[in-house]
């Protein structure tokens, strides 16, 4: 990793309008960029381990990163994707515990570093970083709930197909009525991401083709049939 020579504040980040500093005064701000680094990232590198203290919090300008839990067999539980406007780590840091999962680049990424003193600061002096910081604490809570059912509920073919539809909704590229998702995520990745075992997503996705739900490019996956995927996610076992 390197970090960027040159100042990039955050009034005039492109990614700020994403992410939860969007409704942040100038003067807000420019406490976050005089404080703050960015640095470059490349794929593959660790943001930080699960169990290391946490000492500020990370907003993402460009790039993606996994979020995720390793189990004591050493199999790897992917909790989320974190991409353009995201923020990493902030609720151990606010919860004063050490990191309960670990974060790493799955593409190549810039990425702000914001101390804890700086990050404390703004969230104390700004109310509406303060509610929307709140919601979304909530709004993770709902989505590990949300998770939880579907893993006891759904089946893994429509965890799959939901899980596609997501990512074709964050990363889908458009083109003539089919989506490419711009996203290349290994099998063991997209089994991790659904709870299940590799072989059985290996053994999915080729049947998705089959069905022509899906195309196959390389390591990329084009979603061609939308609404099938989405009545097979809601609706079929």
């Amino acid at each position: 990793m390197s970090k960027s020579s040159s100042i990039h504040p955050c009034d005039l980040c492109a990614s700020r309008k994403f992410s939860m500093f969007s409704e942040l005064t100038e003067d807000q701000a420019c406490n976050i960029s005089d404080n703050k680094n960015m640095i470059s990232h490349r794929k593959g590198q660790i943001l930080y381990y699960e169990g290391a203290k946490p000492l500020g919090v990370f907003c993402l300008n460009s790039g993606v990163v996994k979020v995720f839990k390793t189990a004591s067999n050493g199999k790897e539980q992917i909790i989320n994707l974190a991409n353009e406007g995201g923020l990493l780590g902030y609720s151990a840091l606010l919860g004063e515990e050490n990191y309960t999962n670990s974060a790493m680049v799955i593409e190549d990424a810039k990425i702000c570093f914001i101390p804890k003193e700086s990050f404390i600061k703004t969230l104390v002096s700004s109310g509406p970083f303060f509610r929307k910081l709140t919601k979304a604490l909530s709004h993770e809570i709902g989505v590990m709930e949300e998770k939880l059912v579907d893993a006891s509920q759904k089946s893994i073919r429509e965890r799959l197909a939901l899980l596609l539809l997501q990512l074709a909704n964050t990363y889908g590229l458009d083109g003539g009525g089919h989506q490419q998702i711009d996203l290349v995520l290994s099998r063991e990745e997209i089994a991790s991401l659904i709870g299940t075992a590799t072989e059985s997503v290996i053994r999915l996705l080729s049947e998705f083709k089959k069905d022509k739900l899906i195309d196959l490019k390389g390591k990329k996956i084009v979603v061609l049939n939308r609404d099938g995927l989405v009545k097979l996610s809601d609706f079929y076992a």
